[in-house]
């Protein structure tokens, strides 16, 4: 199906609407976000004389609704200017235009009767061939389509993004009884590439994959919080970031998702999956009736779970409810010792098996919770879906795990997962059984860089489909691994591209990193074309090892730490002045040294979702590894005839001096972070490495000629100094800034500006590294950057003197 996606129709504002219409302006396509006309006048429209044939009235729903959208934290947006892209309108007006668009969407409220007679109005004006889908969270897809136009639905099928659109990368598609398999082909497609989701088809079942089994798993808890004894607080500690799951873990994201939209999906499993052998296990405990009635649905309602409540000194609090008494507690701390044996284990993935076998409450929430679900899962097989990878797909890119339902049971182990489904008193499905008997002890295996899974019908192993436009790591690190020491494994990615890949905790970047980096470059100048610097971990980097630094200056080893910061330096202009094409490959959090690597790099191949930034301030420090030079570099760079430099130069010191972090990477742009017309942004993060793979080899196949070192910077000495230190001396006056913090910002100044010359000059680069490096080391020697370091690396939050 050879089909362009140019402009779509949102049939419905609100909160998914208007996710959905800003996540498609974020990858560049126009879109028409339409809603209903307002049947009566509101105060401020009848104060200005309104009708309610004005258009400001008639098109009042759908703008509040984007307006709400694009002001909301996280933003649905990747950056403002993209909402230029909506143009919004009302379903009478407006509803002829959706003929000119290539894909209608409906996202309107989870009624039937309300969607079929949207679809019919629609039909009046749809041209035939255009995509038209339902954003439905459960209701049938094979109902919706009843009684319309063969070409409508040919055409027609279930596009269930999950809230919010941006961020979550679950894309489940769900065929009508009449839907061309072409359509399914191209969406599947459309939503991976372009729309950087998981795709995942799914049968037309309640709740379709990832509700059903997500909605299980929190009513398995719901029940097991009160079998066990458990608190709201131990449940979340059990449920969370130690098994790979997000800081929410379960009852603060049900605060935030909204109780009633969980007690919406479960009951209508309830009402219409008799047949579920776990039936009653969707019928809402006590607990949860009695926070339906009192209307604590969460987050929404200022009350849930958790309630933010103010002591007597006006502190704020987290209260906490109590599932017995139905009243709102203080917090209590949990702790097991369980999770204490998984805190040197830094994989998740090799953490189940530790926490399966804890002889307390928590080994046992674990072993009860597992064996649950790995039957569950188990019997959903073929009901929502032929394959068993799909399930983990959902779950991971639906509710943000990081191993699906299989992928935990392969890392218990076959034989242990069965023997918790049978002290639950249940048993797994028939298959799983017959698998075993065939001799297959796990439900994938990887085989020469790709995953391949059990197939049912089949009884054997074949490989999951779509892989080939990947590149994943996990796959590849021991078969393709060519060197590696405590801080990173370098990777052959094939074609002559090596890959260095950190590997030390939250990817820190210290002496065994530096080295790796090094060596890769060595191997690859040598016997290779060219490296990328990547890694498919949670954040790309979080910067540099403050802790090492902060015993090098407490110990007062000043000449070790100066040899420290230099060898930082010397490895990023190693990384600029390399005889081979160097790309960065950042993503989620590049912050410090993180964000210096991709400051060097020949091309910065980036994720959309990529937090970028030279944070070095909050530790009392400015950047050391060449940002604070780059930064200088890039504004005289970005210096024009008619320019007034100071002002340029003063948006780049504004940078680093207020620690501003992108929210995605388009936004690095706008900090001089990232630049336009060289580095690119890719949305589906499980493509980046291969595409960079494929900037490198461009780069290389095109001639690529090792840069000349630069001794053309421009500086403006005392001319900007003086202009800066008026400024920092000002907002000390004015106590927006502490005097600490009036140093820093002095030091930067001093690097920034070049120095105290008499007049503008050009220097080199490694003029502005040794000021920089003179200026971070004078700084380690201050106190009040020490207790700066030592409170972030206590809380890992910074401290504002």
């Amino acid at each position: 199906m050879n089909k362009h996606i140019k402009k779509v129709a949102v049939i419905g504002s609100g909160i998914m609407g208007s996710g959905i219409a800003c996540h498609f302006a974020n990858i560049g396509v126009e879109v028409l976000l339409l809603d209903i006309v307002p049947r009566e006048l509101n105060d401020k429209e009848k104060a200005k004389g309104l009708t309610l044939e004005d258009k400001v009235v008639r098109n009042r729903m759908v703008n509040d609704s984007l307006t709400a959208a694009l002001k909301s934290k996280p933003s649905p947006i990747y950056h403002q200017k993209f909402a230029n892209r909506i143009t919004t309108g009302n379903l009478e007006d407006d509803i002829a235009k959706v003929s000119k668009v290539d894909w209608i969407i409906e996202v309107v409220v989870e009624r039937l009767d309300i969607k079929k007679q949207v679809f019919e109005n629609l039909e009046k004006y749809r041209t035939p061939g255009t995509l038209i889908t339902s954003n439905t969270s459960g209701i049938p897809i094979k109902f919706m389509s009843e009684g319309r136009s063969e070409d409508f639905q040919k055409h027609f099928c279930g596009t269930h993004f999950f809230n919010p659109a941006r961020y979550l990368k679950l894309f489940e598609i769900i065929p009508g009884p009449k839907t061309d398999a072409n359509v399914l082909e191209f969406l599947n497609g459309y939503g991976e590439k372009f729309l950087g989701k998981t795709s995942v088809v799914a049968k037309d079942t309640p709740a379709f994959i990832g509700n059903r089994i997500g909605i299980f798993s929190i009513q398995s808890l719901f029940h097991m919080v009160k079998d066990m004894d458990m608190t709201v607080e131990e449940v979340d500690k059990l449920t969370g970031p130690v098994i790979g799951r997000p800081k929410s873990a379960t009852f603060r994201t049900v605060d935030v998702v909204g109780l009633d939209t969980l007690v919406h999906v479960a009951n209508g499993i309830y009402d219409n999956c008799k047949d579920d052998e776990r039936h009653d296990l969707f019928k809402l405990p006590g607990f949860i009736n009695t926070m339906m009635e009192n209307k604590w649905l969460g987050s929404k309602t200022g009350q849930g779970f958790y309630k933010k409540s103010k002591d007597a000194k006006g502190k704020t609090e987290i209260l906490t409810l109590d599932l017995d008494t139905m009243d709102y507690r203080s917090k209590k701390s949990a702790k097991f010792a369980t999770l204490e044996l998984t805190k040197t284990v830094d994989k998740v993935v090799d953490r189940f098996a530790v926490l399966c076998g804890g002889k307390d409450k928590a080994g046992e929430f674990y072993r009860k919770s597992f064996g649950q679900l790995f039957a569950y899962v188990s019997h959903r097989i073929p009901e929502i879906t032929d394959e068993l990878y799909k399930i983990d797909d959902a779950m991971k890119a639906g509710f943000g795990w990081e191993h699906g339902p299989f992928q935990i049971w392969d890392a218990v182990g076959l034989e242990k997962g069965l023997e918790f489904i049978k002290a639950e008193g249940l048993e797994a499905a028939a298959w799983v059984q017959d698998m075993k008997d065939a001799g297959k002890d796990s439900f994938y295996t990887v085989k020469e860089g790709s995953t391949y899974f059990y197939d049912i019908p089949k009884k054997s192993m074949e490989k999951i489909p779509g892989q080939d436009s990947f590149i994943i790591l996990d796959n590849i690190r021991k078969s393709k691994e060519v060197f590696k020491n405590a801080g990173v494994v370098v990777e052959d990615l094939g074609d002559g591209i090596l890959n260095v890949e950190f590997q030390s905790k939250m990817n820190t970047i210290g002496g065994d990193v530096l080295n790796g980096l090094n060596k890769a470059i060595d191997m690859a100048e040598k016997d290779y074309r060219g490296l990328v610097v990547g890694n498919q971990a949670a954040n790309f980097s979080v910067g540099a090892n403050i802790g090492m630094i902060f015993m090098m200056a407490v110990e007062q080893e000043y000449d070790e730490l100066n040899m420290a910061i230099k060898y930082f330096q010397d490895t990023m202009m190693r990384m600029r002045y390399s005889s081979i094409p160097t790309i960065s490959a950042p993503h989620g959090m590049a912050l410090g040294g993180g964000c210096e690597i991709s400051l060097h790099a020949d091309k910065v191949v980036a994720a959309a979702e990529t937090y970028m930034g030279l944070v070095e301030f909050g530790v009392g420090v400015l950047p050391g590894g060449g940002g604070s030079k780059e930064m200088a570099l890039r504004a005289q760079d970005t210096f024009k005839k008619g320019d007034v430099e100071l002002n340029v130069l003063q948006e780049y010191f504004l940078t680093i001096g207020m620690a501003k972090v992108s929210t995605s990477a388009y936004e690095a742009y706008d900090l001089g972070l990232l630049q336009k017309g060289k580095d690119v942004v890719v949305v589906n993060k499980d493509r980046q490495i291969a595409t960079a793979k494929a900037h490198a080899m461009l780069m290389a196949d095109s001639g690529y000629t090792q840069p000349a070192a630069r001794n053309d910077i421009k500086v403006l000495g005392k001319q900007a100094l003086g202009m800066f230190v008026v400024g920092t001396d000002s907002m000390e006056a004015s106590h927006y800034i502490s005097e600490h913090d009036k140093k820093i910002a002095n030091k930067l100044a001093y690097v920034m500006a070049g120095g105290d010359l008499s007049e503008p000059t050009r220097v080199s680069e490694q003029y502005l590294l040794d000021i920089e490096r003179e200026a971070f080391l004078s700084l380690c020697t201050e106190r009040k950057t020490l207790e700066r370091i030592q409170h972030m690396l206590k809380t890992g939050k910074p401290l504002r003197n």
